[in-house]
């Protein structure tokens, strides 16, 4: 897939707030400095898109890209993110909830792993939940240049060991690097065959 075109349309505090249109939508969502901006830079080849911070927790609303006149890429709020109050935090857990079991254009949604971790509660937790929805998700797994190719596929056969039970079927994996845009085909890739089921 040819990215032609990526704008910023507009940032959304709850779903009665996000845009009125048929456009296929894909989310990305992973913990607080998980690295969504960076990545969304690198799909769309747009070195300043999404603001990246390296304070976590900066992304507080529904951030919507339009890519090609044709599809939508949803920078969602992390999930366990710092330096925010407890009741803002349950609001924008709400307004995330609200907007992955009730927008009916969402096709995937792409959640972003740090690979440099063991697994984490957070993640898992996450993970249990989504799969009670009816949208299909995948894994991205993140920052792959910041360790070994070895050290970062202990970490992926951690985490897929500790989603056993979690669900009947693997969801699909995709390895990522902002900094080398590994990955990036990759998720091109399944975002095109999600837009022609």
């Amino acid at each position: 897939m040819r990215i032609i075109s990526a704008e910023f349309q507009v940032s959304a505090p709850d779903l009665n707030s996000c845009p009125r249109w048929g456009l296929p939508e894909f989310a990305l969502i992973g913990r607080s400095n998980v690295g969504k901006s960076s990545l969304i830079n690198v799909l769309t080849e747009r070195r300043a898109l999404a603001m990246v911070s390296d304070a976590p927790g900066k992304t507080k609303l529904l951030n919507f890209f339009v890519i090609n006149a044709k599809w939508s890429l949803v920078d969602l709020p992390g999930y366990g993110y710092a330096n925010v109050a407890k009741s803002q935090r349950a609001d924008f857990n709400e307004a995330t909830a609200d907007f992955l079991a009730g927008r009916k254009n969402l096709r995937r949604i792409f959640v972003l792993i740090d690979s440099r971790l063991p697994p984490q509660a957070i993640d898992l937790e996450f993970l249990r939940w989504l799969d009670t929805g009816h949208v299909p998700f995948a894994l991205i797994f993140t920052k792959t240049d910041k360790q070994s190719a070895a050290k970062g596929q202990v970490n992926v056969e951690l985490f897929k060991k500790a989603m056993i039970g979690l669900r009947s079927e693997m969801p699909e994996i995709i390895l990522s690097s902002a900094r080398t845009g590994s990955g990036r085909s990759e998720i091109l890739g399944s975002i095109e065959r999600a837009m022609k089921t």
